[in-house]
């Protein structure tokens, strides 16, 4: 059996997300969500660390309501390093969407640390859909903020899911 794993804070998880994850379904006997805090205080001060507007356990619940429909998807969460995750997981591959050269070279560095450090932290990328590729969840917050219109930027079930939370 061939799995990926698709890391990522979704914080909220968009539609972008859920096309790669569809995307990666379709290719992949399983594919793993992992739902994951990026704690960089470790490594930076606390003021430049990432900082998320909805908990570990909101973001895992809107991942699964997303991923509902999708059979042979998985929605995990870890608070670890990826590249133990693929281990911990077995899969054979670490997937990430990518919207454009500024995504490429973002997530280029982490591939190449990733595999530095595990061999089997292989990564492949996906390239965004083209009328998907502005959708970011750093968007979707702002407009979450704003009280703005989240169709089309946030699974349906994820925007009645954050309606219920306010």
């Amino acid at each position: 059996m061939r799995a990926a794993l698709i890391p990522g804070s979704f914080d909220p998880i968009t539609v972008g997300h859920l096309d790669v994850i569809r995307r990666a379904a379709s290719i992949f006997d399983e594919v793993y969500v992992a739902v994951m805090t990026n704690d960089m205080t470790k490594y930076v001060s606390t003021a430049t660390a990432k900082s998320y507007m909805f908990s570990m356990n909101e973001r895992r619940e809107m991942a699964v309501l997303a991923c509902a429909d999708i059979p042979n998807v998985r929605v995990v969460e870890s608070d670890g390093m990826l590249i133990d995750l693929v281990d911990e997981l077995g899969v054979c591959a670490v997937v990430k969407g990518v919207r454009n050269e500024g995504d490429f070279a973002y997530e280029q560095k982490h591939a190449l640390w990733n595999r530095a450090h595990n061999p089997k932290a292989e990564t492949l990328y996906l390239p965004a859909d083209p009328t998907l590729d502005g959708i970011s969840s750093t968007i979707a917050r702002e407009r979450i903020r704003n009280c703005g219109d989240l169709s089309g930027i946030l699974p349906t079930a994820v925007i009645e899911y954050i309606e219920k939370l306010n």
